[in-house]
């Protein structure tokens, strides 16, 4: 098993060597959710589930976020971003949870030119976590109820597609481990080399992404690396690994990374919505790709793959037996 982790890993390392292409997302306007029309509400329906399955990325328009909400938050990452390395180190600011670069990293392929904050949504509206950041608090609390409102009704509209109630996100979701990650990444002059994200599934059910527009993201599409294009009216939605479980391979978790700029800084903001650690994910229906597992078992698999190899297996770890032929995840 392990020979076959590593045969994995060396194939999706050589990836890294194919061509780039820049490619616009799927674009989706979400107001066609609501619109009188049944046609043009299935057709909405059909985009977001259709992306969801062929890319594991998509973007949204009309996602209820406003562009002064946005830039207001934008605007306090910045100045939080702004004070000194020894302080976000050592304050103990948003829940003390600044981090940067990668720990457990043996060697610069392994290695994020990054920081950032973690920030669990039952923090959010803790006083005690903002310190000189009055501001930050109200502009926070605004924001991460929106990114949750709207995780959850795409969460349930990709499980009603498949037959299941739009109630079994809000059921397996919790506050305390759906959380926010206040993102900058500084200019690098270094070497093209270094990642600013090191390339990776994400371990939730869905992200939203908002982003500035220096650009820098990028997702593996059709066995080649391709740059995602900023559009600065919309927000991009990406699957994580438990969708793709729950939902039997039908939903992607795409790998992607951040690539550094030599002149520019980059800054996002990311929402991941996540079960309770004790929720059991499985497929929603038989027979399955993946055995039942819980988010903690999978979290702590996933930390110590990290640790004992400087690598995320992911998904691969939870195959039912002899279903190796209908892999889709990767490693980070």
């Amino acid at each position: 098993m392990e020979q076959f982790f590593q045969a994995t890993h060396l194939n999706s390392m050589s990836k890294n060597r194919l061509v780039i292409e820049e490619r616009q997302l799927p674009l989706i306007d979400l107001s066609g959710l609501s619109n009188h029309d049944e046609t043009v509400r299935r057709a909405c329906v059909a985009a977001i589930c259709g992306a969801s399955s062929e890319w594991g990325f998509f973007q949204v328009l009309n996602h209820g976020i406003s562009p002064q909400l946005v830039e207001k938050m934008r605007s306090e990452q910045v100045k939080l971003f702004k004070i000194p390395f020894e302080r976000k180190a050592s304050c103990g600011l948003l829940n003390n949870s600044y981090r940067w670069g990668s720990p457990r990293s043996t060697c610069p392929k392994q290695f994020s030119w990054s920081e950032a904050f973690h920030i669990p949504l039952t923090k959010v509206s803790d006083e005690a976590c903002y310190g000189e950041f009055i501001s930050l608090r109200a502009v926070m609390i605004e924001f991460a109820a929106a990114m949750s409102k709207l995780a959850g009704f795409l969460g349930s509209v990709l499980t009603a597609n498949l037959g299941h109630g739009k109630e079994v996100i809000k059921n397996l979701c919790d506050e305390g481990t759906c959380f926010l990650r206040l993102n900058h990444y500084a200019a690098c002059p270094i070497s093209p080399e270094i990642l600013g994200l090191v390339r990776h599934t994400d371990s939730d059910f869905l992200t939203i992404l908002c982003q500035d527009q220096v650009g820098g993201l990028q997702l593996m599409k059709d066995s080649k690396w391709v740059t995602v294009k900023p559009n600065r009216d919309a927000l991009i939605v990406n699957i994580g690994d438990l969708f793709q479980a729950w939902s039997n391979g039908v939903y992607k978790s795409v790998e992607h990374k951040v690539v550094t700029n030599a002149k520019m800084e980059r800054y996002s903001i990311a929402y991941f919505l996540c079960p309770s650690y004790d929720s059991s994910i499985g497929s929603f229906k038989e027979p399955s790709i993946y055995r039942k597992f819980t988010f903690r078992e999978y979290r702590d698999q996933v930390q110590e793959d990290v640790r004992k190899t400087g690598y995320k297996v992911g998904l691969p770890r939870f195959l039912v037996s002899g279903r190796g032929d209908l892999i889709t995840g990767s490693m980070e």
